[in-house]
């Protein structure tokens, strides 16, 4: 199979480019670098049936040859990252979408598409599921990302209904795992940071709210599914781990897995930060046969391990 990952360099992006080479296929991987970096795709380089070409895909993605399958993970993800790159951030979930399906139907390969949990913004329904509408600030300063998949999931809902288009989107909720950005102003990240490097863990408002996390070797095996089914064209799946966990919570593991004292710092909470994150994966298991296997410590102990072998990651934090 030939199969084109748009934002290979990324966090999930590079691990899904190592899976579908280990499985045995030819793999092109396209990415801006403007937060996905080469060295997280190092063992890739190994394989001859792995090719490499930095673009940014809102201009048009220059990938020749047959194509049996496309993923669109071509996005920033993380709030440090989609505040500073706002507007690349829309044009990359709206030009880039929109130059994936346009590939996909030329060369009749099947499209997913990588959406996200914020689609849901501050949930009014818990837990979520895939029926759900949202409830989301459209001029909020989340919005350049959480608009930006929602017009994502629109535009290609709307290509199946009126071309030959073959997708779905995968919905998904935090993830974590090696290769992540240690910077990039998520929960597991931001914590895991600052335990291992002697500072106070940053806990916002109350720290009440709720999260999920799923290990990324998880995330990567429902899209993998979600991507071989032949019969889920069009559809709309959950990808997350259904355990939920307070911030204080999820703080106070940590810094247990970290081997330090919890030590905590409070800070208002962020405008539209969701105060209940949770995901309804019953979709997933009758579709998919999927269901995480990864808890979060065990999670956490692979991550700070994988962490702990880069010395230049804790110089430059």
């Amino acid at each position: 199979m030939n199969v084109a990952i748009l934002g290979g360099a990324g966090f999930i992006g590079s691990h899904l480019v190592d899976r579908y080479l280990r499985d045995g296929h030819r793999v092109v991987a396209v990415d801006n670098l403007c937060t996905g970096a080469l060295a997280n795709l190092a063992d890739a380089f190994a394989y001859e049936t792995f090719s490499f070409f930095e673009a940014d895909v809102s201009g048009g993605i220059p990938v020749d040859g047959p194509l049996d399958l496309i993923l669109h993970f071509a996005s920033p993800a993380s709030p440090v990252d989609y505040a500073r790159l706002a507007v690349e951030t829309l044009a990359v979930n709206s030009r880039g979408t929109q130059a994936a399906c346009d590939l996909a139907e030329a060369r009749q390969a099947r499209l997913v598409f990588a959406s996200t949990s914020e689609v849901y913004g501050d949930p009014l329904v818990h837990p979520q599921a895939e029926t759900y509408w949202g409830n989301v600030n459209s001029v909020g300063p989340r919005a350049c990302y959480d608009e930006a998949k929602r017009f994502g999931e629109a535009l290609i809902t709307t290509r199946l209904r009126f071309g030959s288009l073959d997708a779905r989107i995968a919905r998904i909720f935090n993830t974590y795992g090696p290769r992540m950005g240690f910077a990039d102003g998520r929960v597991i990240p931001n914590l895991l940071t600052q335990a291992l490097t002697d500072q106070p863990l940053t806990v916002y408002g109350s720290g009440r709210q709720t999260r999920s996390f799923i290990y990324v070797d998880d995330l990567v095996e429902g899209i993998v599914r979600l991507a071989a089914h032949d019969l889920l064209r069009g559809t709309v799946v959950n990808l997350g781990r259904p355990d939920e966990f307070t911030i204080l919570e999820a703080a106070r593991l940590v810094a247990r897995v970290a081997g330090v004292p919890l030590v905590t710092e409070r800070r208002p909470l962020p405008q539209d930060d969701p105060a209940r994150r949770c995901p309804d994966i019953t979709l997933a298991r009758k579709l998919l046969g999927w269901e995480p296997r990864v808890d979060l410590r065990d999670g956490l102990e692979r991550t700070i391990a994988w962490w702990r072998e880069r010395p230049e990651l804790t110089s430059a934090s």
